[in-house]
């Protein structure tokens, strides 16, 4: 029979301390390496690798991106989702106030961003951003929506018109992004209404629907995201409504002979903005994340993004997209003295920040753009 020795307190206590420290070393080790994972509302792009890889791989966290096309769409995800389930999300600066009155969206600290490196005043209390002095939504990106088209069909001088999707040679050949803000913001500046294209009054809205019909024989479909990248490069559709170089300039870039510019009646900018998802429980990693996404290299990310294109917003990002890609930031006018500089377009009154039906609602516009989809 074995001897049995009867342990001291000292050895319980120093075998005590030994196994707690066994149990909890791996128990810590696995935590630190555990990987956070943040829930993204986004339009397609903003949580892939060559936008977000370097920040995940620093902070040792994983994006979940959920991706979505139009304002709208984005409200119906976010009211059918639990509170908290997105920690980060981006959209069109428009929607930002829909965003903040249904309570979907946290306040931000101004102080953690950089507004005295924004590149132009509007940006630094862009509409609909702030509320009662408090800041609820950050501006990353931005670009200008206008005439986009197939070089081979349509000319560059009658590109800068937007009666050159009536081009009769082009009948067929014309393609939509399929959400109505764009679209029937164009069309609003066909009618020659300027910066009054979104408050129109019932005269003024039917001569927009009037200009949309008229445009009906000419089009060829209606397209997502991924059919309007294909029926340019395959030169099913020469022409298309509702976009710009975010489109155009990912086939530009590989040399498609397509381009995009903003007509004499004016162009309509789009804004995207960041917000931290009201509820979550990661709100310091999601404005890390922001934060990042401000600093120059998150600008240059971001402006090249392999989905989209879209412009600097910070006199940081411009200066480091000029530095490690010039090639890019002349092709998108993003250097200063060019003339097509995106901030020099504002300057002059050429562009129109996007934003929603002043005397219609939104269902009026959609309702309005159902009907124009089904028209023979």
């Amino acid at each position: 029979m074995p001897k049995i020795v009867k342990p001291t307190r000292r050895d319980v206590l120093k075998y005590g301390a030994a196994a707690t420290t066994a149990l909890c070393t791996p128990f810590v080790s696995r935590a630190w390496a555990e990987t956070v994972e943040i829930n993204m509302l986004a339009w397609y792009g903003h949580g892939e690798p060559d936008v977000v890889g370097e920040f995940e791989a620093a902070n040792n966290v994983k994006f979940k991106p959920k991706y979505y096309a139009g304002g709208d769409n984005m409200m119906a995800l976010i009211a059918q989702s639990p509170p908290g389930t997105y920690d980060v999300i981006l959209s069109d600066a428009e929607f930002v106030q829909q965003l903040n009155a249904a309570g979907y969206i946290e306040e931000l600290n101004p102080a953690d961003y950089p507004f005295d490196d924004m590149l132009y005043a509007d940006f630094k209390q862009f509409p609909g951003h702030w509320k009662d002095g408090k800041l609820y939504s950050m501006m990353v990106r931005f670009g200008h929506l206008g005439v986009s088209y197939n070089t081979t069909a349509v000319s560059d001088d009658e590109a800068m018109s937007y009666k050159a999707f009536w081009k009769p040679e082009l009948k067929g050949k014309v393609g939509h992004f399929d959400w109505h803000l764009p679209n029937l913001g164009q069309m609003s500046l066909t009618n020659g209404n300027g910066a009054k294209l979104w408050d129109q009054d019932e005269a003024g809205w039917k001569k927009i629907q009037e200009t949309t019909m008229s445009l009906r024989p000419q089009v060829g479909g209606f397209f997502d995201y991924g059919g309007t990248f294909n029926g340019l490069k395959n030169n099913e559709m020469m022409a298309m409504a509702g976009i710009g170089d975010w489109i155009t300039g990912v086939l530009e870039r590989d040399g498609a002979p397509v381009k995009s510019v903003v007509p004499k009646e004016g162009g309509i900018q789009f804004t995207e903005s960041w917000s931290i998802g009201k509820g979550t429980a990661k709100a310091d990693i999601a404005k890390k994340f922001i934060q990042y996404m401000m600093s120059p290299d998150g600008q240059v990310h971001s402006a090249r993004m392999l989905a989209y294109p879209a412009f600097c917003v910070t006199k940081g990002g411009r200066a480091k997209l000029n530095e490690v890609d010039p090639k890019e930031a002349q092709r998108t006018g993003q250097v200063d003295g060019m003339p097509n500089d995106p901030i020099t377009l504002i300057k002059d009154g050429r562009i129109h920040y996007r934003n929603i039906p002043q005397q219609q609602s939104l269902e009026d516009w959609n309702e309005f753009w159902q009907e124009y989809k089904n028209a023979s």
